[in-house]
């Protein structure tokens, strides 16, 4: 039974330390960008698309459907580099079970 009491702390450790993690992934911000930089936005942890930059110079009427590709764009490279950042995020705190059947996923 002594393992079994060990086994139940590891488990309650990990459950912190991913309690943890998912506090720090949702404050986490990132930035995509896309023409240059002529387009960016930034994303939070959820995936909530909290800010959009575009230069004034792609305000143009004839230039608009540009624009929905850039902005388009931007939001693919803002997802890449969240998506990395939360599995490097779980891949630390999980450590071997990382990937495992049942394992969360974020």
């Amino acid at each position: 039974m002594k393992d079994l009491g060990s086994l139940m702390k590891q488990a309650q450790a990990m459950q912190e330390k991913l309690q943890e993690a998912q506090s720090r992934l949702a404050e986490t911000v990132v930035e995509g960008a896309s023409g240059g930089g002529m387009v960016k936005l930034t994303l939070k942890g959820s995936g909530e698309l909290r800010s959009v930059e575009i230069d004034p110079d792609l305000l143009k009427p004839e230039d608009a459907e540009m624009v929905s590709d850039l902005i388009v764009a931007a939001h693919a490279d803002a997802k890449r580099k969240l998506d990395a950042a939360q599995a490097e995020t779980m891949k630390a705190v999980a450590g071997p079970f990382a990937g495992m059947p049942g394992f969360p996923k974020f």
